[in-house]
């Protein structure tokens, strides 16, 4: 089997498994959100980039709402093109979003920021903190670009029910592992 494939296959259960959590957990676990919460407020980042939920992803706007109370400026994503790194337009909990590309809402209007830290939606993850998302290869290129010098690079923190995780995760020499991964059972570094 191929690389191509064996990621495939491993989105199929990972999504199932995704699915079944949410079902059971919600939206938006309290014990994810706290420990994503408490592991961005103790790093010095002043901009985080958060995500707009699609499909049964974690819905980190609770956490993020919460950070923006405590003083951190928050971003979201928006897709130019395939191939290309992700952009980050500036997000408040009363920002007016409409519809952008894949489903995601992006803000309407709002400053381009460069975040130092990132929440990272996923499909699954493993004990290297690999990540499989969707396939489109966005966060990786982001990651990579942000971390070119002089620039450090950015912390990555995935976002995840535990029932994400999964054995060993097929890999690319692109692929970029997460810094850690929150979930329902704490934080994991």
């Amino acid at each position: 089997m191929d690389i191509a494939d064996a990621k495939a296959e491993a989105r199929r259960a990972a999504f199932a498994r995704r699915r079944e959590a949410r079902l059971a957990l919600g939206p938006a676990p309290q014990a994810a959100t706290d420990a994503a919460l408490a592991a961005l407020l103790a790093r010095p980042d002043e901009i985080v980039a958060g995500y707009i939920p699609i499909r049964t992803e974690i819905d980190p706007r609770p956490l993020m709402t919460r950070l923006h109370a405590a003083g951190r400026r928050l971003c979201v994503p928006v897709i130019e093109a395939a191939g290309r790194p992700l952009r980050f337009r500036e997000w408040t909990p009363e920002t007016e979003m409409v519809e952008g590309p894949f489903g995601a809402a992006v803000p309407a209007a709002g400053a381009w920021l460069t975040p130092g830290a990132l929440i990272v939606p996923l499909v699954a993850f493993d004990a290297g903190l690999l990540r499989l998302g969707y396939g489109g290869g966005f966060y990786d290129r982001t990651l990579e670009a942000l971390a070119r010098p002089p620039a450090p690079p950015p912390f990555a923190l995935g976002l995840a029910y535990a029932a994400q995780e999964a054995g060993p995760l097929p890999a690319e020499p692109t692929d970029r592992p997460l810094d850690a991964v929150a979930t329902e059972t704490g934080l994991r570094p």
